[in-house]
């Protein structure tokens, strides 16, 4: 399928040759006019896909719960800064502040969004417009002091490079044009890159999730000056490995990643291993990765949704009883164990709400 952004890849690939799939990525889903991010909202029915906010706002009102707790286990600073990567339309948000107002009323924390979608961001204001949030394009502008960031669904959608094995070493995975000139087709570099040391099979692809590690890198050095954690969830994996898990959805279902560029979301399964030895090299405290389902039922998902079934119509139940099975099934049609949770605080804070002591 040619798309309006294929033109501007076929030329720079014509121009400089193959690119790597980070830069690849970066286009597809930030490019400032045809970026899959930029021009639409990709969440619903309506959209490729749902995420756990958009399932159920018990999902919001817990992380609301959590954000509540955590804030007293740092000793209820008053200038807290509360900060959100890639919100979407702003549900989850609006759920979790919605309980943080009956969990700690006296909390009225400093509201920064880091969105770089200008579809998003008006159905962010839209939502939101009652706590005054700022908006930010990256962290480099958020506020200093003691913060709470909540990054759901976040760093899976962050560009990442890949290197594949083979017998003279690793070589980068790049995107390149067919023979016809006519589609993009994935390819290696010529030569192989002497700075990765990994031992593994002939054939086997290292995923890079340089970005991610960029960025908890900054946090985790902030939170552990200026006190705080960081909330990421996401689906990936606790164990450090190596494959491919590169994928492109669109209307909710999977796509060939080369077919439609800048009209599929990119994404890539979080490395949380990778991630947590990042933040701890930057002197913060790591807390999981665990499983969602563990996560979610730690904080009360169970006693929720047995809260509002009682006020609830016969439908009503229905719709909640899914809804706790879909976030914590722990089978593949489920979220309970595909979405891990981590944390990352200052070195002072105690275990968690939600993670084992």
């Amino acid at each position: 399928m040619t798309t309006p952004l294929f033109a501007i890849l076929r030329e720079e690939i014509l121009a400089t040759g193959p690119i790597p799939l980070a830069r690849y990525m970066d286009l597809c889903l930030g490019h400032p006019v045809h970026g899959y991010y930029r021009t639409r909202d990709p969440l619903g029915a309506s959209g490729d896909f749902t995420t756990a906010p958009e399932i159920s706002q018990m999902f919001g009102e817990l992380i609301g719960i959590w954000i509540a707790a955590t804030w007293g286990a740092m000793g209820a600073p008053a200038d807290l800064v509360l900060v959100e990567l890639g919100p979407g339309r702003g549900t989850l948000m609006a759920d979790a502040l919605r309980a943080l107002a009956r969990a700690a009323p006296t909390l009225r924390p400093a509201l920064h969004l880091v969105e770089t979608s200008p579809v998003l961001r008006a159905a962010q204001a839209e939502r939101l417009s009652g706590f005054a949030p700022t908006w930010h394009e990256g962290l480099a502008t958020l506020p200093p002091g003691p913060a709470l960031v909540v990054a759901n669904e976040f760093f899976d959608a962050l560009p990442v490079r890949q290197f594949q094995r083979t017998e003279r070493g690793w070589h980068e995975r790049c995107v390149g044009l067919s023979p016809e000139g006519d589609r993009l087709a994935f390819g290696l570099s010529a030569e192989p890159d002497p700075r990765i040391d990994a031992h593994a099979p002939v054939g086997v692809t290292l995923t890079l999730p340089g970005a991610a590690l960029d960025i908890v890198r900054t946090l985790a050095r902030r939170l552990a000056r200026d006190r705080g954690a960081l909330l990421a969830i996401d689906y990936g994996h606790a164990r450090p490995g190596f494959g491919d898990s590169l994928q492109a959805v669109a209307q909710h279902r999977f796509v060939d990643p080369l077919a439609a560029p800048g009209e599929a979301d990119l994404t890539t399964h979080v490395d949380f291993s990778a991630l947590a030895r990042a933040a701890s090299a930057e002197g913060a405290r790591v807390h999981g990765p665990i499983d969602q389902r563990d996560f979610l039922q730690a904080l009360g998902l169970r006693e929720r949704a047995e809260h509002l079934s009682t006020k609830a119509t016969p439908q009503q139940a229905v719709r909640i009883a899914a809804a706790v099975a879909r976030l914590t099934d722990p089978t593949r049609r489920g979220m309970g164990s595909l979405f891990k949770v981590m944390a990352v605080s200052d070195p002072a804070l105690p275990a968690l709400p939600g993670f084992p002591a």
